[in-house]
């Protein structure tokens, strides 16, 4: 499990870093060597480059705020740990992913443009590895005020599990919008962003399966 969490702290290092290139790369208008700058082309007010930036800030804040409660409703080290890198990692990646659209002069909410709308009709985020959103939540993978609100009275052993439930779904659902990211977006410094998301993510879900299966529990639905 050391060997592990050490394997997911270095992805959530390298997304980091990956976070910090793109930003340098898009305020200066790189084109990462295909064409595709933002400055001389910035994307359209429905492309998949907006459209994701838009839907993964909102999935990022909701993963801040879980990682800000369940670090109140335990002392286990491990899981205060785990929740300390995704909340710093997923803030510091929504400013970037807030600042390009303002770099875009594009809005950060489009009244009536439906969640995820930008990954394409016929259901193209459900074959890679996506969750339905559950009745409730705004996006796949994401929690409802419900959940949330469990998670604000749990503690101890019953919060971690619960964390790491609702987390893993979390990621799930981040990783499946990245990976459409990856494929669609036309802005080089974004498409990298998304894969170190799916990188870093993929290596955290992987933590929390074994965090989860040290407390006696699974993932749901597994």
């Amino acid at each position: 499990m050391s060997r592990t969490y050490w394997a997911a702290g270095a992805a959530v290092l390298l997304a980091l870093l990956f976070a910090t290139a793109a930003t340098v790369s898009a305020a200066s208008g790189g084109d990462g060597g295909d064409g595709a700058g933002t400055a001389s082309r910035p994307p359209g007010l429905h492309s998949p480059d907006a459209g994701f930036a838009r839907d993964m800030a909102v999935h990022h804040q909701q993963a801040v705020e879980m990682s800000f409660v369940v670090r109140d409703r335990t002392q286990d080290e491990a899981v205060r740990t785990l929740a300390y890198d995704i909340a710093n990692t997923q803030a510091n990646q929504r400013g970037m992913l807030l600042g390009w659209l303002d770099l875009w002069g594009l809005p950060k909410v489009v009244a009536g443009e439906p969640p995820m709308s930008w990954m394409g009709t016929g259901g193209e985020h459900s074959g890679h590895g996506a969750q339905e959103a559950v009745p409730g939540a705004l996006m796949p993978g994401m929690a409802t005020k419900e959940e949330l609100a469990q998670l604000g009275t749990a503690g101890g052993r019953d919060a971690e599990v619960l964390y790491l439930q609702l987390m893993t779904d979390h990621h799930k659902g981040g990783v499946a919008m990245a990976e459409g990211c990856a494929r669609q977006c036309a802005t080089p410094a974004e498409r990298d962003l998304a894969r170190g998301m799916v990188e870093a993510q993929q290596s955290e879900l992987t933590l929390m399966a074994d965090m989860l299966r040290g407390r006696g529990a699974a993932p749901r639905g597994a």
